[in-house]
């Protein structure tokens, strides 16, 4: 009789059991873990201290015909609950840190919105109106990177925001232009557009509140907020607050030139059949393997993984209908015609490790290869400092690298003893002078402040270690060595005491900028307002303590 119960009550349960690779049914899960979008229900993942809800849909697969064209909102309705609980896959993509030759991965279906909400919230004020939302755009050069390169769990523990990242379209599948309207280009700034709408529509349903949001990035993440804040005067509609880490649309790397040259290149590349027009290019690489695609970059790579940004944001035909940006970030400032919000701007005394670090790199027949450029600076420095597209001459070219060399190194040899005056070049010409002329142009024409700080802490294992492949050199406070102890970096174990102070600080800082905006904080510093300011408001934040200084000029390291 036991034995008949028994097997009734497995039978039973195996019954109730969902089929593989099928939504579960949710009445046996927590009620919280349970979000009702307009596409149906989703399951997430209960994280202990945490929820989370990942890899949701908010654009329709970029594949076969919709590759290479502007983001289609998802429209799909789920019958079943969506399972939320799956982790994001990365956009397709060609890693400058995928160890080996090969370096592809990821997919071309990508493009989800990832949701991070603390369970028990620290302060009830917060929560009672929704918590605050940090939106965070990744990094990688527009080239790579991804969802799950940057944590959250710092913010989940403190437990006062909700973190959201969204995947977009990578290098040449989300960047390669025409410069016509057959392709626009710039299909990853508006897969990011496409999401931020997303979420301001639907954040609320999360516990989040719509008219708190914060829109954050890093490196190539920064760029791509500060465009945001220039190409969409209604940019203030799904943002209160933005801030751009080591990364300005200024940069020279920021916005792609000569994009028709490179899109015919790659179909010539891929042995396209005719690359006559526009039109034939697009079909025919319509039809190409994502993959054979992506892997096209490694010929337009010239020096190492340089230039770092091959296909990148680029200036669009006025005549595309949904165009992202149409004039260069220069002329939308000057116009006055960008969106007015707070906006905290930021670079790394040394954050040209970011790619300097990289000829570090020992090489069989030489001791570095920094070495390389004695032979060869003519021909490489136009590449790794991204002005070759942007000289009208080769003589004006040449000129400015002479002027580059003997400004930096003088009468010096390129060697592993001149690699910190490398370093500052590459800091100088690749971060600080954007943030300079960024801050310089905008505090003339916004009404909205305009805060900056430089960090300068040496982590113990950054980007500079990871590049070089070795750790007896000094590497100076690289890129990222600040936003990583904020959104903390896969692979990055060395905490030190001082950088867990300052995470706490930085973390707050974000924290009470997206939940009041009338101030911003670090520790006990206040930013100064850049707006109205004939000198820059500078905080220096190093490993003991932060000091505003009125300067003339952003400060070289």
């Amino acid at each position: 009789m036991h034995i008949q119960i028994l097997l009734l009550f497995i039978t039973v349960f195996l019954a109730v059991l969902p089929p593989p690779n099928r939504a579960v049914d949710v009445s046996a899960f927590n009620d919280a873990l349970i979000v009702n979008l307009p596409n149906g229900r989703i399951r997430g993942r209960d994280n202990e201290y945490f929820y989370s809800y990942e890899s949701i849909p908010y654009a329709e697969p970029p594949l076969g015909p919709l590759r290479f064209e502007s983001p289609r909102p998802y429209t799909s309705n789920w019958t079943d609950t969506f399972d939320a609980t799956r982790e994001p896959t990365e956009c397709m993509q060609w890693d400058q840190y995928k160890a080996g030759a090969d370096k592809l991965h990821g997919v071309e279906d990508c493009l989800t919105v990832n949701i991070y909400k603390p369970k028990q919230p620290a302060t009830a004020d917060v929560a009672d109106d929704g918590l605050p939302v940090l939106v965070l755009i990744h990094g990688g050069a527009f080239m790579f990177g991804s969802v799950r390169g940057n944590g959250h769990e710092n913010f989940m523990r403190s437990g006062r925001v909700i973190v959201v990242k969204m995947g977009y379209r990578l290098g040449p599948l989300g960047f390669l232009s025409t410069e016509d309207t057959v392709i626009s280009g710039n299909f990853g700034m508006k897969d990011q557009r496409l999401a931020l709408q997303w979420i301001k529509a639907n954040i609320a349903r999360f516990g989040g509140d719509p008219e708190r949001i914060m829109v954050l990035g890093f490196s190539s993440g920064g760029v791509a907020v500060h465009l945001h804040i220039l190409a969409q005067r209604n940019f203030t509609e799904y943002a209160k607050v933005a801030a751009s880490f080591s990364g300005v649309a200024f940069n020279p790397w920021a916005i792609t030139h000569k994009t028709r040259e490179r899109a015919f290149e790659l179909a010539k590349n891929l042995n396209c059949p005719d690359v006559s027009t526009s039109k034939l290019i697009k079909e025919c690489l319509q039809r190409k393997p994502a993959a054979a695609i992506v892997r096209g970059v490694r010929n337009f790579l010239v020096f190492g993984y340089n230039p770092f940004t091959t296909f990148g944001p680029s200036i669009e035909d006025a005549a595309v209908e949904d165009a992202f940006l149409t004039r260069a970030p220069k002329q939308i400032v000057e116009s006055g015609d960008f969106a007015q919000l707070p906006w905290l701007v930021s670079y790394s005394a040394q954050d040209g490790g970011y790619n300097a670090a990289e000829l570090l790199q020992r090489m069989p027949r030489r001791e570095e290869l920094i070495e390389v450029f004695n032979d060869r600076w003519y021909d490489l420095a136009p590449y790794n400092l991204f002005y070759k597209d942007t000289m009208r001459t080769v003589e004006q070219m040449d000129d400015y690298s002479v002027a580059l060399k003997r400004r930096y190194l003088g009468e010096k040899e390129f060697s592993i003893d001149t690699y910190s005056n490398v370093l500052r070049m590459y800091t100088d010409v690749l971060f600080r002078n954007g943030v300079e002329q960024a801050i310089r142009l905008q505090r003339q024409y916004a009404n909205s402040p305009i805060y900056a700080y430089v960090y300068d802490n040496p982590a113990e294992e950054g980007i500079g270690e990871a590049l070089a492949h070795r750790k007896d050199v000094k590497m100076g406070t690289v890129h990222g060595d600040d936003f990583f102890l904020i959104f903390n970096r896969a692979g990055r174990t060395k905490i030190r005491a001082d950088e867990q102070i300052i995470s706490q600080k930085f973390i707050r800082m974000l924290e009470n900028f997206v939940a009041k905006s009338d101030e911003l904080t670090f520790g006990d510093c206040k930013f100064v307002n850049n707006v109205g300011k004939e000198e820059y408001q500078l905080m220096f934040i190093t490993k003991d303590n932060c000091i505003n200084r009125s300067i003339v000029n952003l400060p070289s390291f």
